[in-house]
């Protein structure tokens, strides 16, 4: 077979792998329905793409029994991946959970990961657990504890943690993070909120976190923090090195993630200064000490996938070498793929991978045609624009089809960026390397790299200040996705294409202009999940409403995605009438990536600088199709909106006042006849009996899991419909599809 014939049947196997990661399972894996379906589209692709090669115009011809082979291989890799999903065993400690009541236990187990800090300020890390209170259990538990307890936990590590278990949370957002998906393909499915922790063992005398420490520690001592672990995470990859959250977070807004992650130019680096110190050797010694220096960093930097691709393709370079013969980048990056996929299918699904993969593809097709068209320019500047620019046209698809959002500037401030990522790459580098033997050398080596990383940091603070720099573009759909990238493949493939290149472009943008239409004319009403009070977003074509912030980190992980996927770039009102259920922090963050034209709250102080009033002199806010009104008095507000009524009621603050708003509501229903068009109700606390009594609502929608079960037998005699956030996610709401199903949890 020829070497094109090879990569064929490497892509079908990947080919194979993704399909099956992007078929919805059953609650048993992959049935017969299913797997009917991967089988469908493997022939469907498999055989179209035959097709296309012998009828289109493309400078290589694949011959029909090669294509057969691909099918084949495509098939099995759905089975083999099917195949390596973790799946809990019968004794499992996720079994040992009962959601009805908090659990107090004692775990022991042996520590797997480094302990990294988490959004509130404490550790996180995997546990392999052999004991519970006593009892043989197997499995392993995603940890926290607090800072305190968690200082002086390492890897190999025994130890007994007590806390409590719980089973990890679904995404709440369609199409969001799944962070119960995300800890089950590593084979964890159950979590330990920690309290305390004993060491039943010292930590190791030795492991790659040892060496990893001496490098991070002395580069701090270097240039402080957090210079000195940015450094440390643009050498050894952001994997290895605890990264402040605030910081990691500015650089991905600004489209330049992927500085954290270490791969192909470290790996080159390292690669390139073996071959000159061992250029007087001969062939075979060569060979093993460049394989031996990748495997060091390898292991330095805890194999991340991009790293373990750039390493793979390293020792390509280095066989070639001594056999000499001429490199294939191209054929050396599909073998690297697919030796890692054939011993963890599994990352076919990790974010890092893809995009590592794709940015090296970029980097071998798309450049050197770049460079072509850049020949007017210098040499140097020419490459300083193609590298980044050949890089982001592969990759800049899929991050908006991830994460819904595009980051406006980033191909410019790569650009900009790539003079300085350079040389702090490069002498960071040269400083770790030498501080594993000398660590204070290391340091002052290191030092050199402050105003250069300072100037980096303030150059990512820049493009995030500027005004649109990060813009929701809204949910693109996987086969647009899939077209985009198979455009790219026949400008790649065919003369024909690559002579009208700009073909490729109107199906993204055309895309993303479909996609903004739609969402500027959708018109409905979704409440998120929120544990104080309900937080909703109400969309009336162009207007956007959002009703309370929530407390920490809700806009992060519930408001910002939301908002992301339905692509909303403004909010024209924003209204804070709960103190209970809203943060003068979490305002601020909304207004500063989605701009707020007018704001009403129900205190002044320390909100966000937009056009700000009182809920006492909140006016009624209408729009095309959505009247609101807020009852001053009430922990309520009445919305209606296309031919239906919404009462939003929040949780009354002490359990004195609940009685009494309780009855003032049960007034309001009366007095504005509220019973003649029964409402939906939104509640955050537990749905009195009166208001159903009164009302005899269509749908009752909860916030939180505070239902009793008496309210839950009422709605089920009286059978409404009840709903709860808690337990499915986002809740959504049109007047032509009424409540539409989002998550499946």
């Amino acid at each position: 077979m020829t070497r094109t014939n090879w990569i064929i049947i490497g892509l079908a196997y990947i080919l194979g792998l993704l399909l099956s990661d992007l078929i919805p399972e059953g609650t048993s894996g992959m049935g017969l329905k299913q797997w009917a379906l991967l089988s469908l589209i493997l022939l469907g692709l498999v055989g179209g793409m035959a097709i296309a090669s012998q009828k289109l115009p493309l400078t290589i011809k694949i011959l029909p029994q090669v294509w057969l082979g691909a099918g084949i291989v495509a098939l099995l890799a759905g089975l083999y991946f099917q195949w390596r999903i973790p799946q809990p065993q019968h004794n499992d400690i996720s079994y040992q959970i009962r959601q009805s009541e908090r659990q107090l236990v004692q775990v022991s187990g042996t520590v797997l990961s480094e302990p990294r800090l988490n959004d509130r300020q404490g550790v996180k890390f995997s546990l392999a657990v052999g004991k519970m209170d006593g009892e043989a259990v197997s499995g392993k538990l995603y940890a926290s504890l607090p800072l305190l307890q968690g200082t002086g936990i390492y890897p190999g590590q025994q130890l007994n943690l007590k806390g409590v278990l719980y089973l990890p949370p679904a995404a709440s957002n369609p199409h969001g993070f799944d962070f119960k998906q995300y800890l089950a393909r590593q084979g964890i499915f159950a979590g330990i909120q920690g309290t305390e922790a004993q060491f039943i063992s010292p930590s190791p005398n030795w492991g790659w976190w040892r060496l990893r420490q001496r490098i991070v520690r002395s580069q701090v001592q270097g240039l402080g923090s957090p210079v000195g672990q940015l450094v440390s995470s643009m050498v050894l990859g952001g994997k290895a090195v605890d990264l402040p959250r605030d910081l990691r977070d500015r650089f991905v807004a600004a489209g330049l993630a992927h500085v954290l992650a270490a791969s192909g130019f470290q790996v080159s680096l390292l690669l390139g200064i073996v071959l000159k110190l061992t250029e007087s050797i001969a062939n075979k010694p060569r060979l093993a000490i460049g394989i031996g220096t990748l495997a060091i960093y390898l292991g330095l930097t805890g194999v991340q996938a991009s790293i373990l691709r750039a390493c793979l393709m390293g020792v390509a370079v280095l066989i070639a070498l001594t056999m000499e013969t001429k490199v294939r980048p191209l054929g050396s990056l599909f073998a690297a793929a697919v030796i890692i996929l054939l011993f963890d299918p599994l990352l076919i699904n990790d974010l890092g991978f893809q995009l590592s993969f794709l940015a090296t593809l970029g980097l071998i097709v798309t450049m050197p045609e770049l460079l072509k068209r850049l020949n007017w320019l210098p040499t140097a500047i020419a490459t300083l624009v193609a590298v980044p620019l050949a890089a982001s046209i592969w990759v800049l698809p899929l991050l908006c089809y991830q994460f819904n959002t595009l980051a406006t500037y980033s191909i410019a401030v790569n650009i900009l960026t790539t003079p300085l990522i350079t040389v702090i790459s490069l002498i960071g580098t040269f400083s770790a390397i030498v501080a594993l033997i000398f660590p204070g050398v290391g340091s002052a080596i290191a030092s050199s790299l402050f105003y250069p990383t300072k100037l980096l940091i303030f150059a990512t603070d820049f493009c995030n200040d500027l005004p649109g720099n990060t813009w929701a573009v809204g949910q693109l759909p996987l086969a647009i996705l899939l077209g985009i990238y198979g455009l790219f493949v026949l400008v790649w493939c065919s003369q024909w294409w690559q002579k009208r290149w700009w073909l490729g472009l109107l199906l993204p943008v055309g895309a993303i202009m479909a996609i903004a239409y739609a969402n500027s004319t959708q018109i409905q009403i979704a409440v998120l999940p929120n544990q104080e009070s309900p937080t909703i977003v109400i969309q009336d074509r162009a207007q956007v409403i959002l009703i309370n912030s929530g407390q920490a980190n809700q806009a992060k992980y519930s408001i910002f995605p939301f908002l992301a996927q339905q692509g909303i770039n403004n909010i024209d009102y924003g209204l804070a009438y709960d103190n209970s259920a809203n943060s003068a922090d979490e305002w601020l963050k909304i207004s500063q990536r989605v701009p707020i034209k007018s704001m009403f709250a129900a205190t002044s102080k320390n909100l966000p600088p937009t056009k700000t009033a009182t809920v006492g002199e909140l006016p009624e806010i209408s729009t095309k199709f959505a009247h609101l009104t807020r009852e001053h008095d009430l922990n309520l507000i009445h919305l209606h909106m296309a031919n239906a009524n919404w009462l939003i009621v929040s949780k009354p603050e002490n359990s004195a006042t609940r009685q009494q708003s309780s009855q003032k509501i049960a007034d309001y229903i009366k007095q504005h006849q509220l019973t003649s068009s029964p409402p939906i109700i939104v509640s955050s606390g537990d749905i009195a009996t009166p208001w159903l009594e009164l009302l005899q609502p269509q749908t009752a929608i909860a916030t939180m899991d505070q239902i009793t079960p008496k309210t839950k037998e009422l709605l089920r005699q009286k059978q409404i419909e009840f709903l709860d956030t808690a337990s499915t996610g986002i809740i959504r709401w049109s007047p032509r599809q009424g409540f539409i199903q989002t998550t499946d949890r």
